[in-house]
């Protein structure tokens, strides 16, 4: 028990993705810079039914997922100069850099090249990473942040991975007043998208982050979907218009007006990229943060000459990026669309299985920690 061993819900196989079984694991050696986190709450990411079910390759059981994680300081390091015991803080789904090279120094610790994933990383010990659901995580105080005490926990936790996730790219692209923004993956299907041997999940969690945050930005904001099931959601979200990519034409009227396509979509099924593409402005981006199984979009050279649009995507977000996405849900009023569900075996294992099947709407998380760990 803590502070020698920490104890979690962890994925026994990929065979057994959603049966996750208690399980006591030993953590990393204490740093200078580290800090224990407590956990209170913790939001469950379509990343991990991914890595749960194998399907994005990983090798390391039993695991332990989640990195969309809040708690409370229990103990800091002797350099520790942002946290003191009794933080509320979080942490996200990065856990390590080295913080010392070029990219990190500009503030992309992300796209460092020593970068570890929150969980199924192997640190240099040799120690496995676990994740949040679990009693407590051990992190390095620059992937540690403070919460301002205006966010809920449950509502902030989503930000720390689906939130960063859409937050960053619309920033570093310019998003703001007098841009006008689509937001591609906003529909969240109660049934699988495609056959279960090629399966994977709608981002529709951070779908609804990018209208949230690109309104909240200034921008003039669309939804895009496949249907209007999920229309009235994305008006009720602040979106100021909604293309539904079934009817016939439907990008027609919109074609070279938009300066920023950010997809979140996470089906590869006959995805065909053109039409998307038609829509922006000369020179205009099409960011892609949906991470599908399978093998990719249809695409011709051919379909980037009438704009010279530009493709490109993006990995989470740095640590100032993460302060200010903060910042701005709490003084904006933003709140996540979420449902909780009270950790624990059958809790953790429904959540999988309900994200598995695109039954969510539109991010989980994760509550009631002080009920199964003392």
């Amino acid at each position: 028990m803590y502070p020698e061993t920490f104890e979690g819900f962890a994925i026994p196989s990929a065979e057994k993705w959603n049966s996750p079984k208690r399980f006591e694991f030993k953590p990393k050696p204490f740093g200078d810079y580290d800090i224990d986190v407590k956990i209170i709450a913790c939001g469950v990411c379509g990343s991990d039914v991914h890595t749960a079910t194998g399907g994005w390759g990983n090798k390391n059981w039993p695991l332990v997922p989640g990195h969309e994680i809040i708690g409370h300081a229990v103990k800091v390091g002797p350099k520790v100069t942002t946290v003191k015991v009794g933080d509320r803080v979080g942490v996200g789904a990065q856990i390590s850099a080295c913080l010392d090279c070029n990219i990190c120094k500009e503030d992309n610790e992300t796209y460092c090249k020593e970068q570890m994933d929150t969980y199924g990383s192997i640190y240099p010990d040799g120690t496995l990473a676990h994740g949040g659901y679990s009693s407590h995580i051990r992190a390095h105080e620059h992937f540690t942040f403070p919460i301002p005490e205006k966010l809920q926990s449950e509502l902030a936790a989503p930000m720390l991975c689906a939130g960063l996730t859409a937050y960053s790219p619309l920033v570093r692209n310019s998003a703001g007043p007098g841009k006008k923004v689509g937001i591609l993956g906003m529909q969240v299907p109660l049934f699988p998208l495609i056959t279960l041997a090629a399966l994977t999940y709608s981002s529709g969690g951070i779908g609804h982050f990018g209208i949230l945050f690109s309104k909240a930005l200034g921008a003039e904001t669309y939804a895009i979907s496949r249907s209007a099931r999920k229309k009235d959601d994305a008006m009720a979200m602040g979106a100021d218009g909604f293309l539904e990519t079934q009817v016939e034409g439907w990008n027609r009227d919109h074609e070279m007006t938009f300066d920023l396509i950010l997809s979140t979509a996470s089906s590869n099924d006959d995805f065909n990229l053109a039409p998307y593409l038609s829509l922006l402005k000369v020179h205009g981006k099409f960011i892609a943060v949906g991470l599908p199984e399978g093998e990719g979009w249809r695409l011709t050279p051919q379909n980037l000459l009438s704009n010279g649009c530009l493709i490109g995507s993006s990995h989470l977000g740095s640590r100032k990026e993460t302060l200010a996405m903060l910042e701005l849900a709490a003084d904006r009023g933003i709140k996540s669309w979420v449902e909780t569900i009270p950790v624990g075996e059958e809790g953790c294992g429904q959540a999988l299985k309900r994200v598995h099947e695109n039954d969510v709407r539109y991010r989980f998380t994760l509550v009631d920690y002080d009920k199964q760990f003392k």
